[in-house]
């Protein structure tokens, strides 16, 4: 399997900061028009909202935008250099040739780690072919690989299935003062400077933690695969990015973050037994990671780290892994409110995302709930500025160059904006709700067979 490479493409990033720019501008006068109108006592539903979420809306972008790849002095370059970092893989029921891949990135990257420390969970699914998961071989060429690489490569197998949280404790119990702990998925592949990259962000020694962006190496498997990947890095693009600028971003993704070692070993005993009204949460382990680590210092993205994931290919892994991120952001809601700093970017930001998405919510069953059972229609036009909004969001997915995928195919994904848009204004909201209704089922519910194969 060839090496999956990215790499931000500066002139896209700069069309796209104009046309944003140029759009704000614009719709700023017609907010200002409308508050006028208010004001006389001729404003339009809900003016005063818009205009609110208008503000924020801008502030975001402008936050996004401004985020930049971490550099570094020679100095703190060779500080980095000297650093020991240790890579943790979790393994439960992955494909082999998929999870080989994964080792064999690793095993390259121009600043290649210390350890790669795997941990099978005890795997015990089935292949899509019905052949049983056996990893007897593969684990022994890659410890044999790891020694020509100058690496070495550590694999345990758990007696039983304990968990994520639990194979990553393997890990933390090993871990040397003052390292660097990086967690990589199964099925993640990485970039061959993602490590290198990975690393700069930690030359300020208040940044505990650090998120790499994530694509999706299968997304042209089909249409859900093709939005999923568009949703998901815009989400990283835009979102996360614009927290990341005041170094406060509230969760990183499994298949590429990094920790100063301390952020784990001096939270291991919380982490790994961490319980919501009396049940043992098994998922949001990255959130969990991510707010130890702003309570120490910051927690940054760097945006020329990447990570090539396989997201789900059918409807039922897709909606079955939002649930559980959707329940365990819920979860990890009431521990950001009781353990971040008041005078924190992230309390804040936080608290402001919750107010868009009261607000956002009230809008929705207002329009398209209450108003068409009173007036027995529902105006189209409504739909106008979301998918408005996603496209001008949506210009951050084309500033990644991709050495599987041509432009004309990131093109094709983008025109595919009003689908994600649409998807996500009806039906990841309804799971979204659907998620906090029902957060105390904190199993991590995939995994049970191979889903996704190379």
């Amino acid at each position: 399997m060839s090496a999956y490479t990215a790499t931000i493409v500066r002139r896209r990033v700069l069309l796209g900061v104009a046309i944003v720019i140029c759009a704000c501008v614009f719709w700023s006068f017609r907010h200002v028009a409308s508050m006028i109108a208010t004001a006389q006592g001729h404003g339009a539903q809900f003016a005063v909202v818009y205009t609110l979420a208008f503000v924020m809306l801008v502030w975001q972008m402008m936050l996004c935008l401004l985020e930049r790849p971490r550099k570094v002095t020679p100095r703190q370059q060779r500080m980095l250099d000297d650093s020991q970092v240790w890579v943790n893989i979790p393994v439960y029921n992955e494909d082999p040739r998929l999870l080989e891949a994964v080792l064999l990135s690793l095993l390259n990257q121009t600043r290649k780690p210390q350890v790669i420390h795997v941990v099978d969970d005890c795997s015990n699914g089935t292949m899509p072919d019905g052949t049983k998961v056996d990893y007897t071989e593969l684990s022994r060429r890659m410890v044999q690989a790891g020694r020509l690489h100058g690496v070495e490569v550590v694999w345990d197998r758990q007696p039983y299935n304990m968990g994520k949280r639990q194979a990553q404790g393997v890990t933390a119990r090993r871990l040397p003062k003052g390292s660097i702990f990086v967690t990589v998925d199964s099925d993640s592949m990485l970039d061959p400077r993602a490590l290198e990259e990975i690393l700069k962000p930690f030359a300020d020694p208040e940044v505990m933690s650090v998120a790499g962006v994530v694509l999706a190496s299968n997304n042209r498997k089909n249409l859900l695969a093709r939005l999923t990947d568009l949703w998901f890095v815009t989400g990283q693009l835009v979102d996360r990015s614009s927290m990341s600028t005041m170094g406060a971003v509230l969760v990183n993704s499994g298949p590429l973050a990094a920790y100063r070692a301390e952020v784990l070993t001096e939270n291991l005993d919380g982490y790994l037994n961490e319980s919501f009204f009396g049940r043992h949460v098994e998922f949001s382990d990255d959130s969990m990671l991510t707010l130890y680590a702003l309570q120490r210092g910051k927690a940054v993205q760097q945006p020329s780290a990447f990570a090539f994931t396989a997201m789900p290919e059918t409807l039922g892994h897709h909606v079955r892994q939002y649930l559980r991120w959707m329940r365990g952001a819920f979860i990890r809601t009431w521990w950001r409110f009781k353990y971040l700093p008041l005078n924190s970017y992230a309390y804040w930001g936080h608290l402001i995302a919750w107010v868009q998405m009261v607000l956002s919510t009230v809008i929705f069953v207002t329009l398209f709930v209450v108003q068409p059972v009173l007036d027995r229609r529902i105006i189209p036009t409504l739909l106008l500025i979301p998918l408005l909004i996603a496209y001008g969001q949506g210009l951050r997915y084309l500033s990644i160059s991709r050495s599987d995928e041509s432009l004309g195919s990131q093109l094709y994904t983008y025109a595919l904006t009003p689908l994600a848009a649409l998807w996500a204004f009806f039906v990841l909201r309804l799971i979204r709700w659907y998620a906090m209704f029902t957060c105390l089922k904190t199993g991590w519910g995939t995994r049970k067979k191979v889903e996704v194969a190379a």
